[in-house]
């Protein structure tokens, strides 16, 4: 299929100038440090040390590789991810791809949502429905930068809560420095017994999410258009490698640093198995001062995960049922389902992990494809993918995907 022909895309001398312009890639990385994420890591860290740092350094790899096909995506063609499979899929499979995509896309911001009011409560103690709702309306201030203004206010909105992400994840490490020797030898693949092995599986499956795949192909293509010069295309997509390998460095080393405090500050300490309550550890071996700082990172993790998500989902309905839904309209109705989990006394915690298996379902529809296209030469023309690179990404593929199976079967068997 060849590359449409959209708007006029950028000169030569201009393309050049934002070669070294980040921002896309950032606001897809939010995904990996989502409440989601910080339930995981500080699971594995609290319960078995450094053992699991392997699979956070893999994870981040698999990441970069499957964000940067993502985004040379949406510059080679000029098109989305749902965009493309919009146009291929005949009216009922793009309906039907239509409703699970939708379904991972709620999924993923019930669980930004819960995460935000969980937040709220921790720093001052706000009922959790009250929270969501106050999380709801902030995100929906957040997303009027994108609706009415732009894109780049919308990314300079993202980066600076991915900051404070940073901060209150990364601070307490400085308070309480972890062993060197023990996180160097985290670094070897190794397991201890199933409990690690499904840990694993939860930690690197649900690391890849479906709506980052999805949406990032739409923030590349936005950010710089479509050129008809495959010069300039080529030039921009080396330049995507540089912004996301810089988010996925930024958003490693968080989540490293989440596994390391956790390691480090909460190793056999109870209760640890609930965000309340590694808050609660952290405050007590830690202080109150690197408490409030590590809940203000829930914080922004939520409300800026849950607009990026809300973002994603509009970007799938846009692709794949060629209709649009004003941001501000979709923020409402999907601020419903976590409501409602709020409301009815649900542990948010619980909720959060099961939300996660559900996205388990998701990764496979938008992981597949992605790679199919990106391999495609009909598709991608000049920029298709190189056979290393197609390795990659189909072994990175069959990890992820396996690892997920791994994970949902052993939930609904009841080992989760």
């Amino acid at each position: 299929m060849a590359a449409p022909t959209l708007t006029a895309g950028p000169a030569a001398p201009k393309a050049w100038s934002r070669l070294l312009l980040l921002g896309p890639a950032f606001v897809a990385a939010i995904a990996y440090v989502d409440p989601g994420n910080v339930a995981a890591n500080l699971t594995a860290g609290a319960n078995f040390g450094y053992l699991l740092v392997w699979v956070l350094v893999a994870a981040n790899a698999m990441a970069v590789l499957i964000q940067y096909q993502s985004a040379k995506l949406g510059l080679a063609t000029g098109m989305s991810l749902p965009e493309i499979l919009g146009k291929r899929l005949g009216t009922r499979r793009r309906r039907a791809f239509w409703v699970q995509a939708e379904i991972v896309a709620g999924a993923t911001d019930m669980a930004e949502v819960i995460g935000g009011a969980v937040a709220l409560n921790l720093l001052f103690g706000v009922p959790l429905l009250a929270g969501g709702l106050i999380i709801g309306v902030a995100s929906m201030l957040l997303l009027t930068l994108q609706s009415h203004r732009s894109q780049k206010s919308f990314e300079i909105a993202i980066l600076m809560l991915l900051g404070v992400i940073a901060v209150g994840f990364v601070s307490g490490l400085f308070v309480s420095p972890p062993d060197a020797g023990g996180a160097l030898a985290g670094l070897v693949p190794r397991f201890e017994g199933t409990d690690t092995v499904l840990l694993a599986a939860s930690m690197l499956g649900a690391t890849v999410m479906p709506h980052a795949i999805y949406l990032h192909s739409a923030l590349a293509r936005d950010r710089h258009g479509f050129s008809p010069d495959p010069r300039v295309r080529s030039r921009l997509i080396r330049a995507t490698r540089f912004d996301v390998a810089g988010a996925l460095l930024l958003a490693g080393i968080v989540n490293i640093a989440m596994l390391l405090l956790a390691a480090t500050s909460l190793r056999g300490v109870e209760g640890t198995d609930t965000i309340a309550g590694a808050h609660a550890a952290v405050t007590s071996a830690l202080g109150p001062v690197i408490g409030v700082v590590f809940a203000v990172g829930l914080l922004a993790s939520g409300l800026a995960s849950t607009s990026v998500g809300c973002y994603a989902g509009a970007t799938i309905m846009g692709g794949l049922l060629k209709m649009k839904v004003p941001l501000l309209v979709r923020r409402i109705i999907t601020l419903i389902p976590a409501l409602v989990v709020l409301g009815a006394g649900i542990e948010p915690t619980l909720a959060l992990v099961l939300s996660q298996v559900l996205l388990s379902f998701g990764i496979p529809f938008a992981l597949i494809p992605l790679i199919r296209l990106t391999g495609s030469r009909e598709v991608m023309g000049i920029h298709v993918d190189s056979k290393p690179l197609r390795v990659a990404g189909w072994t990175s593929a069959a990890l992820i995907v396996g690892l997920n199976c791994v994970l949902i079967v052993l939930t609904v068997s009841g080992h989760a």
